[in-house]
């Protein structure tokens, strides 16, 4: 635990450590908000902190002009679209340009993926390397794999990725795809309401790492197409994606 996330967490999450009573909890969280300010600032204070944000570039000059310049650290992007649109492709690429220096439009950190669908291709990383001219065999060895096999495990594995964050620089976080795992572990309506807090307390978990850490976090999602009659002249396109407000 670093001091941030001592003071983002719930009490109640702090109670259920073994051994730490509800007056040690409150001792700790009065001291943790001695270190790391909790309160009201101005919007001034935060515009020049947002100034000094990382984007890191996608490989493509009139994608980043559409993104503002990049993926922005710190915060989530979620990019969807139907099978074999380049989503994972893009995910790859950022692997690679995130390694890169400032000057080139990289944050000079090293990447994390967590692969849901086994889509993950170092070969891929190696090409983009070679474009750039940096050796493909630094590039695979600064990206951290891991291949999540259940909703659970997906959401385990951010906790490994938070004592890796403590240990080392990493500037992209990947998610490929945040919800296919939940799309199967969780089946019916019966069960939509369990699969939307399971997927909001994921969401919620990046969200801190995106904060405390400063990493850019990319989730690629799948789409569905809505067949109650939604595609009209007035909303051509039926396919929306996954996941409802929660994502949204």
């Amino acid at each position: 635990y670093t001091v941030e996330s001592i003071t983002m967490a719930p009490k109640k999450q702090l109670l259920a450590v073994k051994g730490i009573s509800e007056a040690k909890v409150e001792k700790i969280l009065q001291e943790t908000a001695k270190l790391v300010p909790m309160g009201f600032t101005t919007a001034t204070e935060y515009h020049a902190s947002r100034s000094e944000l990382i984007h890191v570039t996608t490989g493509s000059k009139e994608l980043d002009k559409l993104l503002g310049g990049g993926i922005e650290t710190g915060s989530l992007t979620e990019m969807f679209g139907e099978f074999r649109t380049g989503k994972t492709q893009l995910c790859h690429s950022l692997c690679v340009t995130c390694q890169l220096p400032a000057q080139q439009g990289g944050a000079e950190g090293k990447a994390m993926y967590i692969d849901t669908e086994g889509t993950f291709r170092p070969e891929r990383c190696r090409a983009v390397a070679e474009r750039y001219g940096i050796d493909p065999d630094d590039v695979l060895d600064n990206i951290a794999y891991a291949r999540a096999y259940n909703s659970d495990h997906q959401q385990q594995l951010l906790v490994q990725a938070s004592a890796m964050m403590v240990e080392s620089r990493y500037a992209v976080l990947v998610v490929d795809s945040a919800t296919a795992l939940y799309r199967t572990d969780y089946s019916g309506r019966g069960e939509l309401a369990a699969r939307q807090m399971a997927l909001g307390k994921f969401l919620r978990t990046l969200t801190k790492l995106a904060d405390e850490f400063g990493v850019a976090v990319i989730l690629t999602n799948q789409v569905v197409a809505q067949v109650d009659g939604g595609a009209s002249m007035f909303n051509a396109d039926p396919k929306k994606p996954i996941g409802g407000n929660i994502m949204a």
